[in-house]
């Protein structure tokens, strides 16, 4: 729970869209009405790589109800590929006959109900000229490069070569991560229609004005030509961030039919049409001196992609920067695959990258019989090692401390094996977590009504991460009202425009954008107010003049009601639109991020400072002595927290990251196979993830901590930390509890046996 000195902008509150949502009046993209709706099913390749010779579609346009087929040969010119989230180039689908990876979207049919467009689609035969593709890592075919220079960077600092062969202590291990995916509750939809030209999209998006730009492009219209809808998505973690190709091919469909077209999906589609967690290598190489000072750390990665993109999310440029080091090396390269592209998902790159370094910083611990919070203690440092800045703020060592002090980490026997619970053997992992705090541009209209009530419209995006809450609540506290008086309007080209939800950055982007517009709704009253004979603030400075229950209030408690005030603007309401820039951000933000750019909506880093968010991570596994299986009974963490807007939202926020950095650690794997290149477990049902028996007590501290450099109200973003550094906690508790080291995840039965 948040300690009571931790700062807050409101109280903890209920989602104020909780009734809407439990009631099912909360409209998603499918639940959104259109008039005489078709019905579109996707049909997807069943090869990895090769070329389509044809399509046999006679049984398929039988189905009674039919009422087109698409496919690269009638429609491929129509559209143009999607832009890539990051980095080159990215896979074809209908465009022409080419078949990149399994499950690429080849055909679309479209018939009067879900049923008959689902039955005339797999009815559908291509003919391929099937080629033998390349699956992953050490396959036949696949490409390693270095990672062209672009987005992210490599760091060389002294001489980490020579540092590490020097070095008095060395960890040189090699770890892995699986390919992951997604899967949110809510399938991946998507609704278009045509209306004079205009096309309305809707369609579960966490950058509603990235999709527009996008989809723009592919169709080469005006973005304003689009309105994109997305009011609540039911999950994404980061696959309804970027456009995929199929919402182009619905708009083409919607077109061709001159009717509405709603798609809905499969589970199993979700898992090739859109992106996922990259396959990940890597390479630590640590050296210290007898007092565990770090001497030396070097980090190659490898990443798995597809064969034309050169995404990577590059986590070394977090990795490098979390202890203190005279010497660093950091290089990232790419593993080109028969695969479909990979992309942004939930703690991008500190979740793969993280784990190896937090599992060698263990291992160097044990080698130098030190206890593991102390080694990272002698290596905490408040400079960033790979830039020379200050940190904004860091209070790693805090969340070590504290979260020691309420795990009874003092209990651990360093030991391994050591341990034992009858049938179990019991051991302690901790580990550090850390993530970028940044923030984008981002705009919001507010209203001030004189009945005291107020409304806020930003293209902002409610993920489940309880955005309407926290602009209800940053409203209220600017404007003087309770968070009952305001009303949210979310998910909406129509609405000023605002980024990317995702890369922790959401909160603190439209936070400050309300909060500007806010201020100057109270600038205007003020002003007005000083200004006026009549008014108990004639002659006054405006700045000392505040909103508070309702009223305009001066020094000394004179007062004025809010009414009043507002009829020295004119009659009625009081509306007013402002842009945020943070601070290092190009004056031309705004209009890119209209425009729909995804470097511009992911937020911005500071280049006077470092500024991170940071915490600690202590699990305690059980693993039964003779059948291996492993049990996390108890996980805490503890994390920095400057500024947070809804205790209640952050709690849950941090509690569901830590859960999901237990499933990374021990159930999570997309299985592929190694001849075919195809997911095998591409179903809820195989695919593993924790369920309420693999959750027992995930506790959550939030240490106070003061930060005024990280943006003017100190928020740093938290929907992703509380996953970083929780798959090494509990990598590291399962060698003290049998001492077997395990690398690569997840962490199965027969890896302890």
């Amino acid at each position: 729970m948040p300690d009571g000195s931790t700062p807050h902008i409101g109280p903890a509150t209920i989602r104020i869209d909780g009734r809407a949502k439990v009631t099912g009046a909360a409209r998603y993209a499918s639940d959104e009405v259109v008039a005489n709706p078709s019905w579109a099913f996707l049909v997807t390749s069943s090869i990895a790589r090769g070329r389509i010779r044809g399509f046999r579609l006679e049984e398929a346009r039988a189905v009674p109800g039919v009422l087109d087929i698409l496919t690269h040969e009638n429609v491929g010119g129509e559209a143009e590929k999607p832009k890539p989230m990051a980095g080159g180039d990215t896979t074809e689908t209908m465009e022409s006959d080419r078949i990149w990876h399994d499950g690429q979207i080849i055909a679309v049919v479209v018939a009067e109900t879900f049923e008959a467009a689902r039955e005339a689609a797999h009815k559908v035969r291509p003919d391929y000229e099937e080629e033998a593709p390349s699956a992953s890592f050490g396959s036949p075919g696949a490409v390693e490069e270095v990672r062209k220079a672009g987005e992210h960077k490599d760091y060389r600092v002294g001489h980490a070569e020579r540092a590490f062969r020097d070095a008095e202590f060395r960890v040189d291990q090699r770890y892995g991560t699986p390919t992951q995916h997604h899967n949110p509750i809510e399938l991946f939809t998507t609704t278009c229609e045509w209306q004079d030209g205009k096309l309305t999209v809707y369609e579960p998006s966490q950058f509603v004005y990235g999709l527009r730009g996008n989809l723009a492009k592919q169709l080469r219209i005006q973005p304003e030509s689009i309105r994109v809808v997305s009011r609540f998505v039911g999950g994404a973690f980061g696959s309804k961030g970027g456009i995929t190709a199929r919402t182009a091919w619905i708009a083409v469909a919607a077109r061709r039919v001159g009717r509405p077209v709603k798609l809905v999906s499969t589970r199993d589609q979700g898992f090739t049409i859109v992106t996922y967690r990259a396959e990940t290598r890597h390479h630590i190489q640590l050296g210290a001196d007898r007092n565990g000072k770090l001497t030396a750390f070097r980090h190659e990665g490898w990443e798995v992609t597809s064969r034309p993109s050169q995404y990577n999310v590059s986590g070394t440029e977090t990795t490098a920067r979390i202890y203190a080091c005279p010497n660093i090396l950091t290089k990232v390269n790419i593993v080109h695959a028969d695969r479909n592209t990979p992309g942004f998902m939930r703690a991008p790159p500190e979740g793969p990258y993280m784990f190896p370094l937090e599992c060698a910083m263990d291992e160097l611990a044990f080698a130098l019989r030190m206890d593991p919070i102390e080694l990272r203690r002698i290596n905490d440092t408040q400079t960033d090692p790979a830039t020379g800045l200050p940190f904004s703020s860091r209070s790693l060592m805090e969340c070590f401390d504290k979260g020691a002090a309420r795990f009874n980490w003092s209990a651990r026997n360093p030991v391994p094996g050591a341990v034992r619970d009858g049938d179990w053997l019991v051991g302690y992992g901790c580990a550090t977590a850390a993530y970028a705090a940044n923030i984008g541009p981002g705009s919001a209209e507010v209203t001030l009504h004189p009945d005291g009530h107020a409304r806020v419209r930003i293209a902002a995006h409610e993920i489940g991460n309880g955005a309407y809450t926290v602009i209800a609540i940053t409203a209220a506290e600017q404007l003087g009202l309770e968070v009952s008086d305001v009303a949210v309007e979310l998910g909406d080209t129509n609405l000023p425009a605002a980024g990317l939800a995702a890369g922790s950055n959401h909160t603190a982007a439209i936070s400050h954008a309300v909060a500007k517009a806010c201020d100057e709704v109270r600038e205007r009253l003020a002003r007005a107010a000083t200004l006026a004979n009549d008014s108990p603030f004639a002659g006054q400075d405006p700045a000392a003049l505040s909103l508070s229950g309702r009223a305009l209030v001066g020094p000394g408690g004179a007062q004025e009601s809010l009414a009043r005030a507002l009829s020295r603007l004119g009659e009625g309401p009081l509306a007013v639109q402002a842009e945020n820039i943070p601070k290092g951000v190009p004056p031309d933000a705004m209009e890119k991020l209209r425009q729909g750019q995804m470097a511009m909506s992911r937020g911005h880093s500071r280049d006077d400072v470092t500024a991170y968010a940071f915490g600690a991570q202590f699990v305690e596994v059980r693993v039964h002595a003779r059948t291996r299986e492993v049990r996390v009974p108890r996980a805490l963490g503890a994390f920095a927290s400057p500024r947070i807007v809804n205790p209640m939202a952050a709690h849950s926020q941090y509690m569901g990251g830590m859960i999901w950095g237990i499933g990374a650690a021990l159930h999570e794997k997309t299985e592929i196979d190694p001849v075919a290149a195809r997911y095998t477990n591409d179903n809820i049902a195989e695919y593993l993830i924790p369920v309420n028996a693999d959750v027992r007590s995930v506790e959550v501290l939030m240490v106070p901590e003061k930060d005024e450099t990280v943006n003017p109200l100190g928020i740093k973003g938290i929907g992703e930390i509380g996953i970083v550094g929780m798959n090494a906690a509990v990598a590291n508790a399962v060698f003290n509890a049998t001492g077997r080291r395990v690398r690569d995840l997840p962490i199965r039965i027969e890896d302890l046996l």
